[in-house]
C-alpha cells in the first residue's frame, strides 16, 4: 500500500488533502512496522510453546517474551494516543521529579554537613548561620531479626525457708515456642498480603544465618489460623447483619493427601462494601474454605443472612432464591452487568460483530449514569437511575429481545444474548434500590489477591490448610480495605490473644476497631 502511495502523484490534490493523505500513509507505515515485530514476537513465541523439546524455552524466558508483546502493545497504544491528539496543541510535559513528601511518621535521621572552614575569605573573622538547605531521601534497612531474651530473676530470702518468688513467664501464643506473635505476624502478611510462599521466606532467614524450615513456618501459621477464627467468626456474624452483602468465589488448591496430589477447594468471598454511598458501616471480607463448589456451601455460608446478595451468574447461586433455602428466608439475588457485558465483548473481540458492540454502547450509557451518580446518599441514587437508568435499561431489553429473534440460539453470539436474558430480573434489581450496585466488582476486587496468593504458593497443605489461609486473609484484606495496616494489627492481636482476650469483648478486635497507639 506505502509503495502504490509512493507512486502517486500528490500534487493535484489540494493542499489540505494531500497533508491529510501523508499524514494517514505516514500512520499506515508505522502500524505495520508494529505489526511486523509482532507478527516476529507471536511466531517466536509459539515456537517455543510448541516446537521441539530441546528448543524450548524456560519458564523465565517465556515470560520474558510475554514482556516482550506487552510492550509492543503497549507502544501501539501509546502512538494511537498521540495520533489522537496530534491536532491538539501540545503542553510542555513536566518532568516528574520526587517533591519529597514522604510520610511524616517515618523516623528523620539529620546527617548536617558543616563547610570544611567558615572563615570568611576576606578576613574579617568567623562567618555566621543565616539559613540552611535540606533534602529529604528515602532509605531503606532490610528487616532486622533479632532475639528477644526474657529473663526471670528468682529471689529468696537469706533469714527463712518460706520459698522463692519470681514474676510469672509471660502469656505466649506458642507455650515454649520459637517465635514472638510478631514474628508470627510477619510470617502471615508476607505470605497473604505480600504472597511470599513460606519456602522463600525460609530461604530469606537462612541469609540472615537463621535456619527455619518451611513445615515450621507452615505450623506457625497453622496455629496462627486456629487462634484468629473466633475474630474471624465474628466478623463474618457483623457482615452478615447487613441489609446487602457480595459474594464470589475462586479456587483454592489443596493437598489431597489420600492420592499424593493436589485437588480443587474453594474460597468464597462474603464481602460488604458501601462506600460508594456513603455507608456508615464499615467495609469488610471473609473468605470461607469448602472442599468444592456446590450451592450447599453458599447456603451454609449464608445462614442468618436475610438480605440482598450481588454474585456473578454462577448457578449455585439460584437455591438461595427459593423458599426450601436453609439458613433463613429466601433472599434477592442482584446480578452483575459486568459480567453481562463481558459476554458480549467476548463475541465483538473475537468476531467483531455489529450487534454484540450496538449492546456495549448501549451498557456503556447506563455506566455513565453509575459514574454521575457515585457517592450520592441511596435515595438520590434511585431517583437518578429511576430518572435516567430505568429507560435505557427497558431499551436495552427491548433491543435483546429483538435480537434473540434472529440470532440463532446456538451460534456464539446467542448463547451470550441467552445468558443476559436469563439473568433478567436480576439484572434490574439496582433500578429498584439506591444501595445496589451496578455490578459485583467490589468483591471481585477482593478475590484477585487469593488469585495472586495461589499463584506463588501453588497450593494448600490440606482443607485444614484452606481454612487457615481463608481465615487469615480475611483479617489482612479487611485491615486493607479499612486502610489499617495488617502487620500491626495482627501483632497486636495475636498478643491480646496470647494474654487471654475476653471473649465478649471480641468486637475490639476485629479490624475497623483497631487502635495503633493502643
Amino acid at each position: 500500500m506505502i509503495d502504490t502511495a509512493k507512486d502517486l502523484d500528490l500534487s493535484v490534490l489540494p493542499p489540505e488533502y494531500r497533508a491529510v493523505f501523508e499524514a494517514q500513509a505516514a500512520r499506515v507505515a508505522l502500524l505495520e512496522e508494529v505489526n511486523k515485530r509482532q507478527e516476529h514476537l507471536i511466531a517466536e513465541m509459539h515456537h517455543a510453546l510448541y516446537g521441539k523439546k530441546s528448543e524450548k524455552l524456560r519458564e523465565d524466558d517465556r515470560q520474558l517474551a510475554f514482556e516482550e508483546i506487552e510492550v509492543a502493545l503497549a507502544e501501539v497504544e501509546e502512538q494511537k494516543s498521540e495520533q489522537a491528539t496530534s491536532d491538539k496543541p501540545k503542553r510542555k510535559k513536566i518532568a516528574k521529579r520526587n517533591r519529597g513528601n514522604l510520610p511524616e511518621g517515618l523516623p528523620r535521621i539529620e546527617q548536617v554537613i558543616e563547610p570544611d572552614s567558615l572563615d570568611c575569605p576576606c578576613g574579617c573573622g568567623a562567618m555566621h548561620r543565616i539559613g540552611e538547605d535540606r533534602n529529604e531521601r528515602l532509605d531503606i534497612v532490610p528487616a532486622q531479626c533479632r532475639v528477644i531474651v526474657t529473663i526471670r530473676p528468682k529471689y529468696a530470702c537469706r533469714a527463712c525457708t518460706d520459698g522463692v518468688t519470681q514474676a510469672p513467664t509471660p502469656p505466649w501464643l506458642i507455650e515454649g515456642g520459637l517465635p514472638t506473635e510478631g514474628a508470627i505476624a510477619h510470617v502471615l502478611v508476607s505470605k497473604y498480603a505480600d504472597h511470599l510462599p513460606l519456602y522463600r521466606q525460609s530461604q530469606i532467614m537462612a541469609r540472615s544465618g537463621i535456619d527455619i524450615h518451611r513445615s515450621t513456618l507452615a505450623d506457625w501459621t497453622g496455629v496462627a489460623g486456629f487462634h484468629l477464627a473466633p475474630v474471624v467468626d465474628r466478623l463474618a456474624e457483623h457482615l452478615k447483619t447487613s441489609t446487602k452483602l457480595f459474594m464470589d468465589e475462586t479456587t483454592a488448591p489443596v493437598l489431597d493427601p489420600g492420592r499424593g496430589r493436589t485437588k480443587t477447594g474453594y474460597l468464597w468471598a462474603l464481602a460488604r462494601d458501601d462506600r460508594t454511598w456513603g455507608s456508615n458501616d464499615p467495609p469488610g471480607v471473609v473468605y470461607f474454605y469448602a472442599p468444592d463448589r456446590r450451592g450447599e456451601n453458599a447456603e451454609k455460608f449464608l445462614t442468618g443472612f436475610n438480605g440482598i446478595l450481588q454474585v456473578d451468574g454462577y448457578t449455585g447461586y439460584n437455591r438461595l432464591t427459593k423458599l426450601s433455602r436453609k439458613g433463613g428466608a429466601p433472599i434477592t439475588v442482584a446480578y452483575c452487568w459486568a459480567h453481562a457485558r463481558r459476554k458480549l465483548k467476548e463475541v465483538f473481540d473475537r468476531d467483531g460483530s455489529e450487534i454484540a458492540a450496538e449492546g456495549l454502547r448501549q451498557i456503556a450509557e447506563i455506566y455513565a449514569v453509575e459514574k454521575d451518580i457515585r457517592g450520592i446518599p441511596p435515595g438520590q441514587r434511585l431517583s437518578a437511575r429511576q430518572a435516567r437508568s430505568a429507560p435505557l435499561v427497558a431499551a436495552f431489553g427491548e433491543w435483546l429481545q429483538a435480537q434473540r429473534l434472529r440470532i440463532s440460539a446456538k451460534s456464539r453470539l446467542g448463547e451470550k444474548l441467552a445468558y443476559i436474558h436469563n439473568h433478567w430480573n436480576g439484572l434490574q434489581a439496582f433500578l429498584s434500590d439506591g444501595r445496589v450496585e451496578i455490578d459485583s466488582n467490589n468483591v471481585e476486587n477482593l478475590v484477585r489477591p487469593i488469585a495472586l496468593n495461589r499463584k506463588n504458593a501453588l497450593f494448600a497443605g490440606h482443607d485444614e490448610g484452606g481454612r487457615a489461609w481463608g481465615r487469615i486473609a480475611s483479617l489482612i484484606e479487611t485491615c486493607k480495605i479499612n486502610s489499617v495496616e495488617p502487620f500491626a494489627y495482627l501483632k497486636s492481636t495475636l498478643e491480646a490473644i496470647a494474654a487471654g482476650h475476653p471473649k465478649n469483648r471480641i468486637d475490639e478486635l476485629l479490624p475497623w476497631n483497631f487502635n495503633p497507639s493502643t
